[in-house]
């Protein structure tokens, strides 16, 4: 067997100092926010342009809403309704952990549509830029997944390389599976949008693009979860299938409409030099 790795027992709180903490899951959603703010502030420009580097700082506080807000809620309501529920003051724990990527996309989206309603803004033509930047905040989620010691992975094959022992679950060498979705949501994902991004005959074609971060994210997820130990209190579901996964499928049917639309539409003029 590959000599396993053990797991760094990182401490969640980076600083604190009295009773205020910085915990490093807090840190990585900013950090993700405002890489992915500055990266969709240089995208808005690209032809055809979208709105102004103005309308996308306004548009920072919305998507921190949308992801903070939707993705606990989310996660309240798909994966521990009757916990939650019995213990409704817990819901604001963001900090212990339990974010639900598929409500935080829903609270983004919802956000999306909100903001460009109010300021006369394309709404397909901005939600691509977004698609675009998503997968920032998805890797920087994963480590910090990472970090806390959550959502491991499921026990590893003796002849699987770099395997890792988790001493707070025990000592059995498992899959590092956060680190295996923090490559293939964020790294990944990240490279074969922005490939796709510089390409003005796609950008043209508005909801192409988020299409295929739809389609993307949701097979990377899924082959994600074949690596992650499923949750305790919610195991394997239908047929043999993950909640991440199950959750993945209708995302991917919808960048597959996505797709489908935005092909069959006419495509905005790009003026290129």
């Amino acid at each position: 067997m590959n000599h396993p790795l053990i797991f760094p027992d990182f401490n969640p709180i980076l600083i604190k100092i009295g009773p205020f903490a910085i915990h490093w899951y807090a840190l990585a959603y900013i950090a993700g926010l405002v890489l992915g703010w500055r990266l969709v502030r240089r995208l808005s420009g690209w032809e055809p342009a979208v709105a102004t580097p103005a309308l996308v700082d306004d548009f920072l506080s919305w998507a921190t809403l949308g992801v903070v807000l939707g993705g606990r809620m989310g996660y309240v309501l798909f994966y521990q309704p009757g916990n939650f529920f019995r213990h409704p003051l817990s819901i604001v724990a963001v900090w212990d952990g339990g974010m639900s990527f598929h409500g935080g996309m829903l609270g983004v989206a919802i956000a999306i549509i909100w903001f460009c309603r109010r300021n006369g803004i394309s709404i397909l033509g901005f939600a691509d830029r977004i698609a675009i930047a998503a997968p920032i905040g998805l890797g920087f989620g994963r480590i910090a997944n990472f970090i806390n010691g959550e959502l491991w992975g499921r026990p590893a094959p003796a002849w699987w390389p770099f395997p890792m022992i988790y001493p707070r679950v025990d000592m059995q060498p498992r899959f590092p599976s956060e680190l295996y979705q923090a490559f293939l949501e964020g790294l990944v994902l990240l490279v074969i949008m922005l490939s796709l991004a510089r390409r003005p005959k796609l950008r043209s074609r508005a909801g192409m693009l988020t299409g295929i971060f739809l389609v993307g994210y949701g097979i990377a997820r899924i082959i994600g979860e074949c690596f992650r130990q499923p949750d305790a209190f919610l195991g394997f579901l239908w047929f043999g299938l993950t909640m991440g996964q199950i959750l993945s499928i209708p995302m991917i049917f919808a960048g597959i409409g996505f797709v489908i639309y935005a092909r069959a539409k006419h495509p905005t003029r790009v003026i290129t030099a």
